[in-house]
This record gives C-alpha cells, structure tokens and sequence, in this order.
C-alpha cells in the first residue's frame, strides 16, 4: 500500500483508532458493573480480539509507510547524486526524511495506545477473560 501525505496518514489512522478511543465506553457496555454476576468471558474475548486486530492493523500501516517512505528516500538519494544542484530533488528530499520521522513517532504513539487499551481491558475483563499473548 503507498501511503499519502502525512496529513492523510494521520486521518487514516484517527479513523483507524476509534475503538481504542472509546474503549472504556465499549467495556462498560458490555460489562455494567461487577453487581451482575454473569459470565462475561466471550464478550470479553471479543473485545479483545477486535482491539488485537485493529493494533495489527495499524502496526501494519505503519510500517508499510515507513518501508514506503524509506524506499522513496533510497530514490532520492541516488536522483540527488546524479543532479546535485538540482534544489527540487533535494527539497523532496527532506520532506520525505521529515515525513520518516513523524512515521516513526506514530509507531511509539501506538505503543502508547496498545498498552493504554490492554490496562483498560485488563482492569475490566481480567477474571472473565485472559489472552494469550
């Protein structure tokens, strides 16, 4: 998959955290409070198993810019030494080694989610329900 521009990227992957985003909201439906003693051990593994995919998911995303990324770097490079005075090679350049790195940040950004969601889901369906990590 190419990637856009930054700025569609980080649209892309807002629309991608959604579920992370309301994650409490989704746990608290699911499971009201402790009062009802039910089992809740397939909601919980649902959960869980729609919050794996969507990290992979975007784990995945992100990688693949950052590969993509990469790769139009590489090109630059080898255009930027054959046109050395060329500024627009050189302009290119720095956007995308700029763009790299904001790639990059979005990957601990995510890390950041994923453990933020799993305390969640942790606090909330830990005796229904324990995933194999």
């Amino acid at each position: 998959m190419e990637c856009p521009d930054f700025s569609e990227f980080q649209e892309a992957l807002k629309s991608m955290r959604k579920a992370d985003d309301i994650i409490v909201n989704t746990i608290n439906s699911v499971i009201p409070t402790d009062s009802f003693h039910t089992d809740h051990s397939e909601s919980c593994k649902s959960i869980f198993q729609q919050i794996k995919q969507g990290h992979d998911n975007r784990e995945n995303y992100i990688k693949n810019c950052i590969t993509y990324t990469t790769s139009n770097i590489k090109k630059l490079k080898n255009e930027r030494e054959s046109k050395a005075d060329d500024f627009n090679i050189t302009k290119s350049l720095k956007s995308e080694q700029t763009k790299l790195r904001m790639l990059k940040v979005e990957l601990t950004v995510e890390d950041l989610i994923k453990e933020r969601s799993m305390k969640v889901f942790n606090e909330r369906c830990r005796k229904y329900f324990k995933p194999s990590l």
